[in-house]
Order: C-alpha cells, then sequence, then structure tokens
C-alpha cells in the first residue's frame, strides 16, 4: 500500500518582545542577539503540502493565487531542507503547497514566521507520517523542526511553540547552536493580550532580511543593540517567572526603540516607522500616564502595537483606532504553537 504524501499544518505568528535583528551566519540563518517572543492566538497561517510524482515541478498557491519567482524559490529550497533532514535526501516528488494567511501578508506582522513554521511541520508530515498526517495524529520534536523553520525564516522557530518562547544566539557554521524553547505555555499567563494597530495591509518595501542585514553592515548603533541584547533577554525572563508586565513592558519598548534606532542610523537608513506608528506610540505612553498597563512595541513594519492585560485590552484598542492612519485594531491573545490539521475535502 502506497502511503499518502499529504499533510494540512497550522501556525500563530508571533511578536518579539526581545527583538531579533541581525545574523551572525546567513548562509544557517543564524541570530545574532537572543529574542523573546509572544506567540499570538488567531493571526494564523494554514499550509497544505502534497507530494504528487506526477507534478513536473513545485507549485505555490498563496492566499489562492498561483506564486512564482522567489516566494516558489524559498518554498522549494526549503521543502528540499525538510527532505534531507528528515528523509536523507532532496531527491523528492514535487509538491503542490497552498497556504493562506487570516492576516496581511510581508506587511510587518511576521507572516514568514507562522508561514515558514507551517510550512516546516507540514512537509515533515507530509514526507513521514503516512496515514497518520492525513488524520492530524502526527506527532513531531518541535525543537527539531524549529531547527529547520529557522532556516527559512529566523522568527519561525518561535512559532514552533506557543506562548512566551526564548530562541538563543547563533554560533557561526553550527546549524543547531540556535536553539528555542518555550518559556510559559499560553494557558500560563492567560491575562496577557497584545494590541496591534493595522496601518497598512500592503507588503513592505524592505523585507526583514535585508533590512537587518543593511542595518548590520552599515549602522554604527548596530554592536550597541547587539551587546544590549543578552541583559534584555535575562530582565524579560525574570520579569515572565514573576509574571511582572511592567517590568515585561519596560524591556519590550526599550528593545523595539533601540532595533529601530539602529535601523535608521544605516546608510542609507532604513525606516519602517511612519506617522501613525509614532502617534500610536504616544497613545500607547499617555494611557500608561493615565494607570493604564500598555507599552509599545513595533516589529519590522509600520503597525503600532501595544502589550497589555485583558482588563485593559478594549482601552488600548480604543487609543490605538483613534490614531490618524490606524485602519482597524486587533487584540490577540497567547496562541498555541504549530499543529498538524486533519485533512478536509476542500483545500486549504
Amino acid at each position: 500500500m502506497i502511503m499518502p504524501m499529504h499533510a494540512l499544518a497550522e501556525a500563530n505568528t508571533n511578536i518579539a518582545l526581545v527583538k531579533y535583528w541581525g545574523k551572525n551566519d546567513p548562509t544557517l540563518n543564524l541570530p545574532a542577539v537572543p529574542s523573546l517572543s509572544l506567540t499570538l492566538d488567531g493571526l494564523t497561517t494554514r499550509t497544505e503540502v502534497e507530494f504528487a510524482p506526477s507534478l513536473a515541478a513545485d507549485v505555490l498557491l498563496l492566499n489562492s493565487a498561483e506564486t512564482g519567482g522567489e516566494p516558489l524559490a524559498k518554498v522549494s529550497r526549503h521543502l528540499d531542507r525538510v527532505a534531507l533532514a528528515l528523509v536523507g535526501t532532496t531527491e523528492r516528488p514535487r509538491a503542490r503547497v497552498r497556504t493562506v494567511n487570516n492576516f496581511p501578508t510581508a506587511a510587518g506582522l511576521a507572516s514568514s514566521a507562522s508561514a515558514f513554521a507551517a510550512l516546516t511541520v507540514a512537509a515533515a508530515a507530509a514526507l513521514t507520517g503516512g496515514a497518520a498526517a492525513a488524520a492530524g495524529e502526527f506527532e513531531f520534536d518541535r525543537g527539531q523542526l524549529a531547527i529547520l523553520a529557522r532556516q527559512g525564516s529566523g522568527s519561525a522557530a518561535r512559532s514552533l511553540f506557543g506562548g512566551l518562547v526564548v530562541l538563543g544566539v547563533g554560533t557561526p557554521g553550527q546549524v543547531h547552536s540556535a536553539q528555542a524553547s518555550q518559556l510559559l505555555a499560553s494557558s500560563d499567563w492567560p491575562e496577557l493580550r497584545l494590541v496591534i494597530g493595522v496601518v497598512s495591509e500592503r507588503a513592505k518595501d524592505t523585507s526583514s532580511t535585508l533590512g537587518m542585514n543593511h542595518t548590520a553592515a552599515t549602522s554604527p548603533y548596530f554592536a550597541p543593540f547587539v551587546a544590549a541584547a543578552p541583559l534584555d533577554l535575562l530582565t524579560a525572563t525574570q520579569a515572565i517567572k514573576a509574571r511582572d508586565l511592567t517590568r515585561l513592558g519596560e524591556v519590550a519598548e526599550r528593545s523595539a526603540l533601540r532595533m529601530h534606532a539602529s535601523a535608521m542610523a544605516a546608510d542609507p537608513g532604513v525606516i519602517y516607522l511612519r506617522g501613525s506608528t509614532l502617534e500610536g506610540l504616544h497613545a500607547v505612553r499617555a494611557l500608561r500616564q493615565r494607570g493604564v498597563a500598555a507599552f509599545f512595541t513595533c516589529d519590522a513594519g509600520p503597525h503600532p502595537k501595544a502589550l497589555t492585560t485583558a482588563a485593559d485590552a478594549d482601552a488600548v484598542a480604543a487609543a490605538l483606532a483613534a490614531v490618524p492612519g490606524v485602519q482597524r485594531t486587533l487584540i490577540a491573545r497567547p496562541g498555541e504553537g504549530a499543529r498538524v490539521l486533519p485533512l478536509s475535502p476542500e483545500p486549504a
């Protein structure tokens, strides 16, 4: 009997509270700094991978549209990477990959994290899971797959896990050196919330990879950012263990501002922030002056975000919604790690 080579996986995006910015080994996609993130419930990528001997080439359907060029090439390279690691060869059947994001793609909301996490898990399940994968019962080593996912997108390693997740720094030349691990499960701090002010639905002009590589090569502020990261991670870890939102929020805010300062100081500057991003920062700080527990953060994109509590999330969302240029707001609670889903008759 021929085992099916077909699987469906789902992963949530994550937002770094201690920022990942810079690589010390671009070939292996090893981060130059440690990072800490929150996996977000409800901002999800679903990816279906079907290996089919009848296909002459890999096919990528992104949000229902057939997509070629570099996105398809990155998917093909990653499928080769997973096949080599799990079955010992890149001589694999070609694959049809269907992937759908329920939030804006490549717009600064870490869609590559959930995308490569879901792709890694779906490909692993399709290659090695057989009937169990089709039934959504495939069991996998999250640490092993996180190492593979990281090579597709650095932040994808963190989306293998739910809740609050740490990704270690890499040692050049050592592919297994940057390990991801869960610090707290999603249910361990259920009051935590991240509020997002969506500024733009379109793809950003400078990808995170290009932005961080250019920053590392040309910014005089990059080395100080790297030097400060270990202490930020230690302080944030202590705050999380104590469930100290104020201390964690203070670290998150300064880590974000230092990351963007290093990028803006590049030559020429890499500028993701817009007027509405900065007004969002001021809105969050104004709330804090009124006693609302809210702390600004922002990834490589224009969207102002705030770390807060369930009790204050609606007030924070209303403040961000009132910022000119913010189109809508999202409130996300801690989410689960990547998982395999049962295949349905309909495409993913």
